[in-house]
């Protein structure tokens, strides 16, 4: 699972890198209105559903370089609350 934020919205998607396709992908992009952290959290749960759809229950994540904090943490426990383990 990797995730990207901007200043204004976060991403994540489950990618399979051995024939490099995108299997699952959430953004926060046309969410209600509502704290940067709240959208990240309710972002983790949304790929994590998706991930579950897909028959994918286990991933590694890949945070690309960003701290461990605020808003990645929030979509990163959003997941694990959806069910993902990583």
């Amino acid at each position: 699972m990797s995730v990207f934020r901007s200043n204004k919205q976060i991403y994540a998607q489950i990618i399979n890198d051995e024939t490099a396709t995108t299997l699952a992908a959430a953004s926060s992009l046309g969410m209600e209105k509502m704290n940067k952290s709240e959208q990240a959290a309710k972002v983790g749960e949304k790929i994590a559903k998706a991930a579950l759809e897909a028959g994918i229950t286990k991933v590694v994540f890949d945070r690309n370089g960003y701290l461990y904090h605020g808003r990645v943490m929030e979509l990163a426990n959003g997941a694990r609350k959806g069910g993902l383990k990583f």
